[in-house]
């Protein structure tokens, strides 16, 4: 017993020890899982380097729930991981992007649970196609940017604020450039989002408004063109949806 109690102190170190190697060991691969996991398949790590405490990976985002629609970003996303939160059982990371998001923030990820504090991201107009219509149909390009809250999910449930904002856009389907400017809302409330378009500016004007949960996806809005672009619009305008008014059409995408 006595031997016992005197080489117990020097386990105790052992053990601690053995724990602080292996978590020095982790690659960046280790983290990659728990993003997509926690944003549902929305944000991803690929093609990792490094290790958990500092490490780079190419940013894959996907809008909706199809991942061939997912969009790659040129350059890397970096990080730097704290030690001492590992020991309670989060992951506390910041994180930058070596070419769309040159601020950096702060992702605080537990088990069950994951906090991010506000940013701002620049992304190709492609991205969007993954909303289904009336994106996909316009197949849009153009400077679009991401802006979010303090963003948080609990049992893969999000809560809080996304907002798309697209300025001057155009569209392969159109000879008309720039079609406008439009800023796109979602409100994360768990389970369910709401989304709602507005038009900030241009000739070709939409405004709608959508649900989105797990198990349907639905938006209603219209398309509307100005008067001196009327003739210009008219073949986009019925591309878009049903006629419902004088140069006006009506949107409606349901999943």
């Amino acid at each position: 017993m006595r031997r016992a109690r005197a080489a117990l102190p020097w386990a105790v170190v052992g053990g601690l020890a053995s724990a602080v190697v292996m978590l020095s060991l982790l690659p960046a691969a280790w983290i990659t899982p728990q993003f997509a996991r926690q944003t549902g398949g929305h944000v991803n790590l690929v093609d990792p380097a490094g290790s958990l405490w500092h490490g780079s990976a190419t940013l894959m985002l996907a809008a909706g729930s199809d991942m061939s629609a997912a969009t790659l970003l040129p350059g890397r996303i970096e990080w730097s991981t704290a030690f001492w939160p590992l020991f309670t059982g989060r992951v506390r990371m910041v994180m930058r992007h070596s070419e769309a998001m040159p601020d950096p923030i702060t992702v605080d990820a537990t088990p069950r649970s994951a906090t991010v504090t506000p940013g701002t991201i620049a992304v190709p107009a492609s991205l969007l196609s993954g909303l289904g219509a009336p994106f996909n149909t316009l197949d849009l390009q153009g400077n679009v940017q991401l802006s979010w809250s303090d963003w948080r999910s609990f049992n893969r449930e999000a809560f809080g604020q996304l907002t798309v904002t697209l300025n001057d856009v155009s569209s392969r389907v159109s000879l008309v450039k720039p079609l406008g400017s439009y800023r796109v809302t979602f409100q994360a409330q768990g389970a369910s989002s709401t989304l709602d378009l507005t038009t900030l500016k241009g000739p070709l004007m939409l405004n709608g408004n959508g649900t989105i949960s797990a198990a349907s996806t639905s938006f209603h809005g219209t398309a509307s063109a100005a008067p001196e672009a009327r003739e210009n619009l008219a073949g986009l305008l019925n591309l878009l949806g049903r006629p419902s008014g004088p140069d006006t059409v009506t949107l409606t995408f349901a999943h």
